[in-house]
């Protein structure tokens, strides 16, 4: 890994409140990958098991509807994609790169084995989760409002 991607790691929101020792243990279980503009990095529905954290480009979230994609966000470099796999859940969106994508992939089983033996990074991963969550559920609620106020 290099040093710009460690600064960059850092700079995310998500590892802000991480201690340095447990941030470079995280970063021990990371991998750099690329995708290219279009590519779908996984789709609604998929078993998947990686966490992404966005380094650059851009990644969009999509639902499908029958035959229809619908762009529900959009999302930036130090911004995560995939949290529904730390919590065994079946990816609920599809997201597609809209230009080439680098990221940070991480297993999530190597996640869950670094929190069970490290209580405070545990802790702290999993309010960080938590938030990211609500914020993604105010974030629908708000577009959801938004749409039903146009369509009056």
């Amino acid at each position: 890994m290099t040093p710009d991607t460690l600064t960059a790691m850092r700079q995310c929101p998500f590892f802000e409140e991480l201690q340095p020792k447990h941030m470079e243990k995280l970063m021990t279980l990371g991998t750099q990958v690329h995708f290219e503009k279009d590519e779908i990095i996984f789709h609604e529905e998929d078993e998947s098991h990686l966490f992404y954290v966005i380094l650059s480009g851009r990644v969009v979230l999509e639902a499908r509807h029958g035959a229809s994609t619908f762009q529900l966000e959009t999302l930036y470099p130090r911004q995560e994609v995939g949290w529904a796999a730390v919590v065994n859940r079946k990816r609920q969106l599809q997201a597609r790169a809209l230009e080439p994508v680098t990221a940070m992939a991480f297993e999530v089983s190597q996640l869950r084995d670094a929190c069970r033996n490290n209580p405070y990074l545990g802790c702290a991963f999993l309010e960080r989760l938590l938030t990211l969550a609500v914020e993604q559920l105010q974030s629908t609620r708000l577009r959801f409002v938004q749409t039903l106020g146009q369509t009056k």
